[in-house]
């Protein structure tokens, strides 16, 4: 992980909603040239994670730094500017169903450059060629597949040359051949461009097939850390029933609550 320099780093980052802590002292490192898996259970902060470092969120302590700054510190058009770094792949593509693929490529770049048409209409030629795509850039998008939606997606991501990119569950839905392209593309771009890629899934297999490094989120912090080949060796508890997928364990099947009888009015 110490090859590449660090483009973005969380250090003892605290996030939660009056008495429900999300995140407890979460410290992360992302360096370009790398695709790291965040994983873990439903609710174990890994979107809320992606929302700090977009700075949707503002975490209560610790801080995120992105290029060396101080993502939290920056006034909005500072916070403007450091989005325009960051490319995001949403769970579904989250694509403009009015426009064309080509307008959604070319939206980015019209709302944040003052780029001729000319030169825009190359680069998003340029992007979609780099997922496939260059022969549907005037479908509409009802027109796609799930498979070829989310790769019009990933073009949209990549449209402002980002060093950043984060993929939320960029699996979901997908049958095996559009997820296996939307895997490798994600693990071709990251090396071919010198991305550091964020990678936001369940999908443990798919995951880890692409990934250089894996966290495991639990109870609002990191319950365990390394390649994907440590973590399938992993003894540990946490790691274990998140892989193997066992109902009960460090992650109870009851949420914490009072005895039923008392809840029920029984006597004890």
């Amino acid at each position: 992980m110490s090859v590449n320099p660090e483009l973005l780093v969380l250090d003892q980052v605290r996030f939660g909603y009056r008495e429900r802590v999300i995140l407890d002292g979460v410290s992360l490192r992302f360096p370009r040239g790398r695709v790291v898996a965040l994983i873990g259970g439903s609710g174990s902060g890994k979107t809320t994670i992606l929302r700090l470092i977009g700075g949707q969120l503002r975490p209560q302590s610790g801080t995120v730094t992105f290029e060396g700054q101080n993502v939290h510190a920056l006034d909005r058009d500072g916070l403007y500017a450091l989005r325009r770094r960051m490319g995001m792949l949403y769970q579904f593509g989250a694509l403009f169903t009015d426009l064309t693929v080509f307008e959604n490529v070319a939206f980015p770049l019209r709302e944040h450059t003052t780029l001729p048409d000319a030169l825009i209409r190359d680069l998003v030629l340029l992007k979609l060629n780099a997922v496939g795509l260059r022969g549907a850039a005037q479908f509409r998008i009802s027109q796609l597949s799930g498979g070829m939606a989310r790769r019009v997606a990933l073009a949209r991501a990549i449209a402002l040359d980002p060093p950043l990119i984060m993929y939320d569950e960029p699996f979901a839905g997908l049958d095996p051949i559009s997820l296996a392209t939307v895997a490798a593309l994600i693990r071709n771009l990251t090396d071919a461009l010198n991305l550091a890629s964020i990678l936001v899934s369940h999908d443990i297999k798919d995951a880890f097939a692409i990934a250089d490094y894996v966290y495991l989120l639990a109870a609002g912090r990191i319950a365990a850390h390394g390649t994907p080949d440590e973590m399938r060796a992993s003894s540990d508890p946490n790691v274990r029933q998140f892989l193997d997928g066992d109902i009960d364990g460090p992650v109870a099947f009851h949420y914490q609550a009072r005895p039923l009888a008392q809840d029920l009015g029984l006597p004890s």
